[in-house]
């Protein structure tokens, strides 16, 4: 009977507390590290990071572990929002405004009163609307479309780009006292190619998401974990989490196989993969990387934490475990067995 790769005795993929986060390497303890100081303040912050990188979740952490957690977290996606209605959505209107008007409705930085206004992708923001948000943020109050009167507000500011908003400012496309106003504090999302060490413990969460209750996968073919490691993810997490679903809906038996990986494109050999046919287990596959890392770095063991993009202390702890538990020696089956 064949071995399977036991992917629940991984280690636990989350940073409790921390809204879905999951990982382990340098580049996310840094991360955790942030989120914890940055929640404790209500000054605004500006998340940046590729698509697919986690940004509200992000956002999420900060409001949940932060001050405000007891009061309403408001999610805009500004590049979703019709650009007729979006004023009227962002700060509300009264009662015969406009055309269809036929009751006062309150926008959605009046929402967020007390709490988090999550502006997502700000950069699509049109230029007239971020004069308008610039005024509301630093006179704290609002002004619904049709109306005279104005309304406090009082909201913790969290927006999130995947654009280079410097070089917007520069193009006249976003204006510079709105950047300066929300880049208080900034926080750089890591790509997931940045920090592939992750994806074992990523893809275990997304396999006991969709995997099926009644026949859960725990394995993946040695082929499989190399071509998973091997691709650099344009689309980070998010495009991970997609083929790791599809592969479930293409997969017949309970072992995750290159042939079910469809979506993933073929990649160059990653230092960090397998190199045979067996299932390998990821504490085995984690062990290897760590091994091939030392010996690709001459055994220095700072150069091989960063090149596997974990914390020297991580290394350590991981090298003094492995001293004291040796891999098991694998033997090869006897002839006719």
């Amino acid at each position: 009977m064949e071995d399977h790769a036991n992917l629940s005795r991984a280690v636990p993929p989350s940073q409790a507390g921390f809204g879905g986060l999951i990982g382990q390497s340098a580049p996310m303890q840094l991360l955790y590290e942030l989120i914890g100081k940055v929640s404790q303040s209500t000054s605004p912050v500006l998340i940046i990071g590729e698509t697919g990188t986690g940004k509200e979740l992000v956002a999420r952490a900060i409001h949940f572990k932060g001050l405000r957690r007891e009061k309403a977290f408001v999610p805009v996606d500004c590049s979703a929002l019709t650009p007729t209605l979006v004023e009227s959505e962002l700060f509300g209107h009264i009662k015969g405004a406009f055309t269809g008007a036929d009751r006062s409705k309150w926008g959605l930085l009046q929402t967020a009163h007390e709490g988090t206004i999550f502006l997502d992708e700000i950069g699509e923001l049109l230029l007239f609307l971020q004069a308008k948000l610039l005024r509301a943020l630093q006179e704290k109050e609002i002004r619904p479309v049709g109306s005279t009167e104005r309304t406090p507000i009082d909201v913790r500011v969290i927006a999130a780009t995947n654009r280079d908003l410097e070089a917007g400012v520069w193009k006249g496309t976003f204006r510079q006292d709105l950047y300066f106003r929300l880049n208080v504090v900034q926080i750089r999302l890591p790509a997931l190619r940045e920090r592939k060490v992750d994806i074992p413990l990523l893809v275990t969460h997304f396999l006991d998401k969709f995997s099926d209750p009644k026949q859960p996968v725990r394995a993946l073919s040695d082929e499989a974990l190399r071509r998973l490691m091997a691709y650099d993810w344009p689309g980070n997490v998010r495009e991970l989490e997609n083929a790791i679903e599809c592969a479930l809906v293409l997969s017949s038996n309970s072992v995750l196989t290159a042939h079910d990986l469809a979506s993933v494109p073929y990649g160059a050999s990653a230092p960090n993969a397998p190199h045979s046919n067996e299932l390998v287990p990821l504490e085995e596959l984690e062990r290897r990387a760590i091994t091939n890392a030392l010996r690709e770095m001459g055994g220095d063991k700072l150069g091989a934490a960063r090149l596997l993009g974990i914390g020297k202390t991580t290394l350590y702890r991981k090298l003094r475990a492995y001293a004291t538990n040796p891999a098991p020696t694998r033997h090869e089956p006897s002839e006719g067995h």
